[in-house]
């Protein structure tokens, strides 16, 4: 249930039968020769699939999160810590003022695990309500079935070559990219993080075929729409 295809009545409706709701959070930041809203999209999309034969409403994506490492990539946005809580902060209260009770934020991004500790804070605060927090790409079958595909599945490498997030002006380049100095890169600052990481990927293949990223892209959807369904704090 697409937020951007109601309006208020029908969403008042829907609370009437159910009182869950999905935020989908993602960042806006470099992906090699990907799109620079990869983890939006790859957010978005997936809580939308997920939640489509359920009738849960999918409020549109947050597209910025913390990716500090990245600001010398043009194009890369990167909100501060609290910041981004405060903003999370609000976007949950608004939704649990009007009734919703059980929401699951789908994370596309490595970098927003702060806002984990965010959900568990309100929870405390709040007795009755029910929060998630579920990073959709590295949730247990969907990471096996990466690492089945390809043991390197990382940032901007085929782990996120989906034909959604795909350019058609910048096509993946062939073969294999060496792994860079990861442990280097998370001791430095963006600009040697820059120097480090030359496209932006963090190795591996740019691009593997489309059946693998099917499968991957299909369980990485069963298993949102799983922890969608439940379990949830008793009420």
């Amino acid at each position: 249930m697409n937020i951007a295809e109601h309006n208020w009545q029908d969403i008042e409706a829907r609370l009437r039968l159910d009182d869950r709701c999905v935020l989908p959070l993602g960042s806006t930041e470099q992906h090699a020769q990907l799109s620079l809203a990869t983890d939006a999209i790859l957010a978005e999309r997936v809580a939308r699939e997920a939640a489509a034969p359920l009738g849960v409403p999918v409020f549109p994506v947050m597209p910025f999160g913390l990716a500090p490492y990245f600001s010398q990539f043009p194009g890369s946005i990167s909100l501060r810590v609290e910041t981004l809580l405060a903003v999370m902060r609000d976007l949950l209260t608004s939704v649990t003022r009007v009734g919703f009770r059980r929401v699951m934020v789908v994370n596309g991004h490595g970098g927003n695990a702060p806002v984990a500790a965010l959900l568990q804070e309100m929870m405390a605060e709040t007795p009755g309500l029910s929060l998630k927090f579920h990073n959709w790409y590295n949730a247990p079958r969907t990471w096996e079935a990466a690492m089945a595909a390809d043991a390197s599945a990382s940032h901007g490498n085929w782990f996120e070559n989906y034909p959604w997030t795909r350019l058609p002006h910048a096509p993946a380049p062939e073969g294999r990219k060496p792994m860079p100095d990861l442990a280097r890169m998370k001791a430095s600052g963006p600009a040697e993080v820059r120097k480090i990481l030359g496209d932006g990927a963090f190795g591996g293949p740019w691009q593997i075929d489309d059946a693998t990223m099917q499968a991957i892209w299909d369980t990485g959807v069963a298993e949102t729409r799983e922890a969608l369904e439940g379990p949830w704090q008793s009420r």
